[in-house]
């Protein structure tokens, strides 16, 4: 006997969320997340400095990881852990540029050159259609940096560059380190890295600044950003090819547009209100072919979250 029409539509429904689609919608949240807790981080510069604030969301993402994860040393190998601390300094890089990029530029601007590392990542793609969104995604960051204006901060500029190929080296980074470790144990083991980092870059300018009041907000923003937004990366990467996923993080010069928009009040203009439009359309069609193959995941141990089974 055939299965029920509706409980076969249901089945499939579900194989479509457990692929490329929940990657999508977790890429979507990450996205979201990271550039409101960067929003609420811009005002605590002056009292923080850029560095400082870096340094002290990661070093609170990862007590809060720790703590909440529990990474068992024997779920690793060698190589493992060397795989995690390499992360770790990359994540660290990522963040501590991309403060010091939104000390000096629009956080929309920031993002968009900071998204010329994930828009490296996608063009590793193969197709003709992943190069068609590729190039749409380029466009749109054009627009939404505008170069032909000029008078742009080349400090900040560079900072957001350097950001950007610590972002494109974590992606692929996070993807390896998902792959073979079970559950968030390889974030768990990497933001600690990037914790000690980041506090040990930071330290000078926070000799002089540290007070109880910024300290407990930074741990709020770490749960925000980026212990929300880099779990849900990982999932998402164990959803989506790395193309695909660097492809689809052309959205997020657009969300950075928006949340400079509504919580800093960075209003854009013609040209990156269009370039908005570019960077979802490639998005978008980034995401429509972005399955990636099911890959044998290491038995989860006892009492360790099953994540990486779900897919």
């Amino acid at each position: 006997m055939s299965p029920h029409p509706s409980w076969s539509r249901l089945r499939s429904a579900s194989s479509r969320l457990g692929g490329a689609q929940a990657g999508a919608l977790m890429g979507i949240a990450s996205m979201s997340t990271v550039q409101l807790g960067s929003a609420l981080t811009v005002p605590l510069f002056d009292r923080l400095g850029a560095p400082g604030a870096a340094g002290l969301r990661l070093a609170w993402a990862g007590v809060l990881l720790l703590v909440l994860i529990r990474p068992r040393r024997r779920a690793f190998t060698g190589r493992d852990l060397a795989a995690c601390a390499v992360l770790g300094g990359v994540t660290a890089g990522m963040m501590l540029f991309f403060m010091l990029a939104i000390d000096r530029l629009p956080l929309g601007t920031a993002s968009a050159l900071e998204f010329l590392g994930p828009l490296a990542v996608s063009l590793l793609g193969p197709g003709s259609g992943r190069l068609r969104w590729t190039a749409a995604a380029a466009l749109g960051v054009v627009l939404l940096t505008e170069p032909w204006h000029g008078g742009i901060d080349a400090a900040g500029v560079a900072c957001a560059l350097a950001a950007a190929a610590c972002w494109a080296a974590y992606i692929l980074l996070t993807q390896r380190v998902g792959d073979r470790v079970t559950g968030l144990s390889g974030l768990a083991v990497s933001m600690p890295v990037a914790g000690v980092t980041g506090l040990a870059v930071a330290a000078p300018s926070l000799a002089d600044r540290l007070a109880w009041q910024p300290v407990l907000i930074m741990l709020g923003l770490a749960a925000l950003s980026p212990v929300l937004p880099f779990a849900l990366e990982f999932l998402a990467l164990r959803r989506l090819t790395a193309s695909a996923f660097g492809t689809l993080m052309s959205l997020e010069p657009a969300f950075a547009v928006l949340i400079g928009l509504l919580v800093l009040g960075q209003v854009p203009g013609l040209g990156p209100a269009v370039g908005v439009a570019f960077v979802v359309a490639a998005g978008v069609g980034a995401t429509r072919a972005g399955d990636r193959e099911v890959l044998p995941v290491p038995a989860a141990e006892p009492g360790e979250p099953a994540t990486a089974s779900s897919r």
